[in-house]
């Protein structure tokens, strides 16, 4: 038995003497610099640009009436919850035409616009109700949440009625989307 015991003791001894592969260690600090980010396009075209809308009123009924769009769709990608605002890039319609002097055609009178789906986790004031575009900014959508893909969809309705001679009346329409 003691035989055993001292081969025992002997084995354990020389796997302590044999020696241990060495090692080494090295740290290297990552840091991600963030920044905050927010961007809005048009879903269509995946662009800051949207195609251009045309309305063409060609029959009584469309003066009468009006015409409304079909649905653009928007998309916002922020890092941070985002309020969206919206104006006309001027004041009155940039009329091109025969008639002379060029009538001067109010945008908000005649451009109005309305949020058809929300799908930002924010709320506005447009929800299935038009209201009109002017050349004021004002936030129609607060505390969007931040997301890669908050997008929502516009429809606008136009109603330019009988006093305006024919041409060809345009506006820009300017979406900002502006973090918290």
């Amino acid at each position: 038995m003691k035989k055993y015991l001292l081969l025992t003791l002997m084995i354990v001894a020389a796997q302590k003497l044999v020696a241990q592969t060495p090692t080494g260690d090295a740290t290297q600090t990552t840091n991600l610099n963030l920044t905050n980010a927010i961007d809005i396009t048009f879903t269509a075209n995946a662009s800051a640009t949207g195609a251009t809308l045309n309305f063409n009123f060609n029959t009584v009924n469309d003066y009468a009436n009006g015409l409304e769009s079909a649905p653009v769709q928007m998309k916002v990608r922020s890092n941070r919850r985002f309020n969206i605002s919206v104006k006309s890039s001027s004041a009155y319609f940039t009329y091109a035409g025969s008639a002379s002097p060029a009538p001067q055609m109010y945008v908000g009178n005649v451009l109005y616009f309305k949020m058809t789906q929300n799908n930002t986790g924010g709320w506005s004031l447009v929800n299935n109700r038009y209201d009109y575009i002017d050349h004021y900014n004002w936030n129609f959508l607060m505390n969007g949440i931040n997301g890669g893909n908050q997008n929502f969809t516009i429809v606008y309705r136009v109603t330019p009625g009988f006093a305006y001679p024919a041409g060809t009346y345009t506006t820009d329409v300017v979406y900002t989307a502006t973090q918290q």
